[in-house]
């Protein structure tokens, strides 16, 4: 599949990816000592959601939509309100947008904080550092993300997370990730690494998982969500993370979230996971 954002944008997989994103990057900030995110496939950091490209899809609708329409739970609302914080004056705006990674992140930055972005496509690239210029926090490269992760790593600051979301143009997309997140993850063990990757073969994401966990990780999350049974050659209906030294209480937070979710964002057969391949 190609996972262009522009198409996808606020979508029911972005609001997941991004909550859990959010969750993370605010347990890192729970410590004083700055840390470093890294983003390998930024895109251009903010969409549109009136683009010809989004329009064509309404994804948005049934994601970031839906959640701003729903009523959230008590357990729930601390979890989700910093991610809304940043959505909400974005998606009021005429036209709407929506706030990629990229958004997120350098909004929950602190001073002593860094950000590290790579995006390979021309104008992409030209979008994001139109986004994202002059931040002194942020440094924005036009390069593959997998070579970004051996050049990059590890970060001087020692502490950090690396987010791995790529468009899966490629056929061997998985192959290319788990060696390139095992060789940085040799270079860098005590990094988080959130990769974020769609279900459209499930015996393919096994054996992704299988790949990983041969290089030696430790502690190895997975979460999985769904708005309804996916189906051969359709609309792409669930999605997942696996977390490489995922923060404190993030898979209890998970557990939170994500029956909730299944709830608002749910279309017919919605269902979600957390798994620990290995560790905790």
């Amino acid at each position: 599949m190609n996972y262009r954002h522009e198409f996808h944008a606020g979508n029911f997989a972005d609001v997941f990816k991004h909550i859990l994103l959010c969750r993370a990057l605010l347990h890192l900030c729970a410590k004083p000592t700055p840390f470093r995110f890294i983003d390998t496939h930024a895109g251009s950091g903010m969409y549109d959601l009136l683009s010809g490209e989004a329009v064509k899809t309404a994804e948005w609708r049934g994601g970031i939509g839906k959640l701003l329409a729903a009523e959230s739970a008590p357990e729930v609302r601390p979890l989700i309100e910093p991610y809304l914080q940043i959505m909400r004056p974005l998606t009021g705006e005429a036209p709407p947008r929506y706030g990629g990674s990229p958004w997120i992140a350098k909004a929950l930055l602190r001073r002593q904080d860094r950000m590290l972005l790579c995006e390979l496509h021309p104008q992409a690239f030209a979008a994001l550092r139109a986004n994202f210029a002059p931040d002194a926090r942020v440094k924005i490269f036009q390069m593959d993300g997998y070579a970004g992760l051996k050049a990059f790593l590890p970060p001087v600051e020692r502490r950090g997370l690396v987010l791995i979301d790529p468009p899966f143009e490629a056929v061997d997309e998985f192959k290319t990730a788990a060696a390139a997140i095992k060789k940085a993850w040799r270079r860098w063990a005590t990094g988080i690494y959130f990769f974020w990757y769609p279900v459209k073969d499930a015996g393919a994401v096994a054996s992704f998982a299988e790949d990983l966990l041969a290089g030696g990780m430790k502690r190895v999350l997975r979460l999985e969500f769904q708005t309804d049974a996916p189906a051969p050659g359709g609309r792409l209906a669930r999605c997942g993370l696996i977390i490489i030294n995922p923060p404190f209480r993030l898979s209890e937070e998970a557990e939170i979230l994500l029956p909730w979710l299944t709830g608002v964002l749910g279309e017919g057969a919605p269902g979600f996971l957390v798994e620990w391949l290995r560790g905790e």
